[in-house]
């Protein structure tokens, strides 16, 4: 009886936790659903919009891994990815790389992650589906999908925080970077910049610019120019450290010319000190360099400085300095188009906008 007794305990103990049934269906015994053999556990209740060639294609690369037990034609994935057009279908193709990196490893002993222009195409794919908190995963040092973290990866991201003009995601990206040991490019400060002064945030440009060149990233022509334009649009030659002159004696140090941007920034910054021939001069050494068929885009560049300029810079200005600052931008303008016409330039400025100019009648 006691042989009996023990042998029914023991028979307890080993019960079986599920059966196969004729469907191919694995059931749990602890769990209150079934779970289709074909289908991955990672997706019980798939999101509501996922686009019908997702779901096959995720289908046909699941099937072929579980059933077939082998590994799918590289053309499946590339076409899932192709097929992605909204953030349900970038949970399929996760869920799809999550499985086939368990299969490399497991059934084919591949240790490698996938290839980086893969990497490349699911980051910038997460991109255009809005999926950057899928999209963040690929700038993950470690990850169950397969991929490396890559510098072309990132730059998709920022590339689309940029068309957001969302520093929050920039932020976000840049931490990622840091945290997976890539290093900083001159496209990455490009991005950085670029952010920042669409999103008109000066602090968080000076915050990056500082770990740039603590990296000893060589600045882009166009990054300086966006740098030196941000900082005569906020009028920061007029503060104590001289911000404009700062970096564009970083400029000279790399670049011996200066592009369109940089150059009618130091004119600027030479308006704010009140020297209009020293504006004059520089606009006057870049417009000789500049060939004809661009000479639309200097016009483009005074009409900014006359037109637009003179409101940013007096709007970023300390209340009690705004009059002082608005009359000497009033002077010195004409001034300093005085001295082109004199120099020989000929300059097409309607100086009627600038007395029009409630900033400067304010």
């Amino acid at each position: 009886m006691q042989y009996l007794s023990n042998s029914r305990r023991i028979a307890r103990a080993l019960k079986p936790l599920g059966f196969f049934d004729a469907n191919m269906r694995f059931v749990s015994s602890n769990a209150s659903h079934v779970v289709d053999s074909l289908q991955s556990p990672n997706l019980r209740s798939p999101p509501a919009s996922v686009s019908p060639a997702v779901m096959e294609l995720h289908r046909k690369i699941l099937d072929s891994i579980n059933v077939k037990r082998s590994m799918p034609p590289n053309a499946w994935l590339w076409s899932l990815i192709d097929n992605c057009q909204h953030g349900g279908d970038i949970e399929f193709l996760f869920d799809a790389l999550q499985n086939l990196r368990r299969f490399r490893l497991s059934n084919l002993r591949i240790h490698d992650n996938f290839n980086s222009n893969l990497c490349q195409q699911i980051a910038k794919t997460c991109a255009r589906c809005e999926a950057m908190d899928y999209g963040k995963r690929t700038l993950w040092k470690h990850n169950v999908y397969g991929l490396t973290p890559s510098i072309a990866s990132a730059h998709q991201l920022l590339s689309h925080a940029l068309e957001c003009w969302s520093t929050k995601q920039m932020r976000k990206i840049m931490k990622l970077m840091k945290a997976s040991n890539l290093p900083l490019q001159p496209g990455t400060a490009d991005l950085v910049f670029r952010t920042c002064y669409v999103s008109d945030n000066w602090v968080l440009l000076a915050k990056y610019s500082k770990r740039f060149c603590r990296a000893g990233v060589k600045l882009r022509k166009t990054t300086f120019g966006i740098w030196m334009e941000f900082a005569a649009k906020r009028g920061k030659v007029l503060e104590r450290h001289r911000n404009l002159w700062r970096v564009d004696k970083l400029r000279s140090e790399t670049y011996t010319q200066h592009t369109l941007s940089s150059a009618f920034s130091c004119a600027k910054g030479f308006l704010l000190e009140h020297k209009p021939e020293e504006a004059a001069a520089v606009i006057q050494s870049i417009c000789q360099a500049y060939p004809d068929e661009k000479k639309s885009a200097l016009e483009a560049e005074f009409q900014k400085l006359v037109n637009e300029w003179p409101v940013d810079v007096i709007k970023h200005q300390k209340e009690e300095d705004k009059k002082a600052v608005a009359a000497s931008l009033k002077s010195g303008i004409p001034a300093m188009v005085d001295a082109l016409v004199n120099s020989g330039l000929r300059v097409s400025i309607d100086l009627d906008v600038l007395n029009k100019n409630e900033a400067l009648l304010s």
